[in-house]
């Protein structure tokens, strides 16, 4: 048995630490938005190409993606929740490094800080999320991250209206948020601290080695499967992440501001999704909300291409609302299928969603350069239809959150 595996505590979700985790979440996912938010200004000021954009998000997402696992398996046996603090240094100097950049790999290199940050921050604060969750894992996911989808919804408003007037500079005035998100780290840190003294309700099951629910051969399977369901939803999120504005812009002819503005109501729709799924996938199961979440944005998902600038504003809203209630559910249901590994799971599972969302951005800014953004949006209208390999999915006997 692994003895520092801290067991999750069976007793009501400590809102204090999950209300500041969801703040931290939303400073760090707010930094990590203002990268895609200032792409239409470096577009201009360093004559880039939207293969160029494409490669700033693979290198943030490969940064943010590739250690998440690692942080996440060591963790899991060493719980170092200081680290997260180190983590917003990383975001910080990145975020001092796009402010001052003087070249494009400069650029590059400040994104890839801020993804390191990110990769830091994710696996430790999934795994106090679920101790303080009280047996609501759904609802303490939720309010997790109903944080990041807040912060990351915020970065195109601060774009439009500080950013965009005063110039790629003003980004430094943002290391504020990153020096204010260390201090509540350190008081979320010894919050959390007094959890793990406290006895758990069942010792005898806390005492018990985590297993599988399965054979391990059934786990991978349905592992592959949630890992093909990201990767279809942040696919498509990724489209709108960095090239939303440049399809607004050239489609209807708005100013950057007005552009910067609908991608903030794309992004909101998230937190509220999120929230929802969390909480919905409590009572109805993890399978039933992913089967909704994916899937059941693709009506809309296909009118989009085809609709005038009103109802691409109404439709993205919808999509995300649906879509963003994803994540949650497959984190989640990931958990419950290999027990006892909470942060290698959140760490594997946040890392891919970085590290999927910066190949699909790459890929398809090398596929807008070529055939344009409407055909990538058009071609992007199916990516719902991997949803269907939810009914590959093993079903869990989920126990309702009273």
């Amino acid at each position: 048995m692994n003895q520092n595996v801290t067991p999750t505590i069976a007793r009501r979700a400590v809102m204090p630490v999950l209300i500041g985790l969801s703040a931290v979440h939303l400073l760090n996912d707010m930094i990590q938005s203002l990268i895609p938010a200032i792409y239409p200004i470096i577009k201009t000021a360093y004559s880039l190409d939207f293969g160029q954009i494409g490669l700033i998000t693979l290198t943030f997402q490969i940064c943010a993606s590739l250690f998440q696992p690692l942080v996440g398996h060591y963790t899991d046996r060493n719980p170092m929740p200081y680290s997260m603090v180190v983590g917003m240094g990383f975001s910080l100097v990145g975020l001092i490094g796009l402010a001052y950049a003087g070249s494009y790999s400069l650029l590059l290199l400040s994104a890839g800080c801020v993804g390191i940050g990110s990769s830091i921050f994710h696996p430790e604060a999934t795994r106090m999320a679920r101790n303080a969750s009280g047996g609501q894992h759904g609802l303490a996911q939720g309010i997790f991250q109903l944080g990041g989808q807040t912060g990351g919804a915020i970065g195109p408003l601060l774009a439009a209206f500080i950013i965009v007037p005063r110039g790629q500079a003003s980004l430094a005035w943002f290391s504020l948020a990153a020096f204010a998100a260390m201090l509540l780290m350190i008081w979320i840190v010894r919050r959390h601290a007094a959890l793990d003294h406290k006895p758990a309700v069942t010792p005898v099951a806390a005492a018990t080695p985590a297993k599988p629910v399965g054979p391990a051969v059934n786990v991978a399977f349905a592992m592959t499967i949630l890992v093909i369901l990201l990767f279809s939803k942040n696919a498509y999120s990724s489209s709108f992440s960095s090239f939303y504005t440049f399809y607004l812009i050239g489609k209807f002819g708005i100013s950057v501001e007005t552009s910067q503005v609908m991608l903030f109501l794309f992004l909101g729709a998230s937190a509220v999704g999120a929230v929802g799924g969390g909480m919905l996938g409590d009572r109805i199961g993890r399978d039933r909300i992913i089967w909704f979440s994916i899937l059941g944005a693709l009506p809309f998902t296909l009118a989009l291409p085809y609709a005038d600038l009103f109802w691409t504003g109404a439709l993205t809203i919808v999509i995300n609302l649906i879509m963003s209630s994803a994540f949650a559910a497959i984190l989640i249901y990931a958990m419950e299928l290999s027990p006892g590994r909470i942060g290698l799971i959140g760490g594997l599972f946040y890392g891919l969603s970085f590290g999927l969302g910066g190949i699909a951005a790459a890929m398809l800014g090398e596929l807008a350069d070529r055939v344009g953004i409407d055909s990538v949006y058009r071609l992007c209208s199916f990516l719902p239809l991997m949803g269907l390999l939810a009914w590959f999915l093993p079903s869990l006997k989920e126990k309702p959150a009273r």
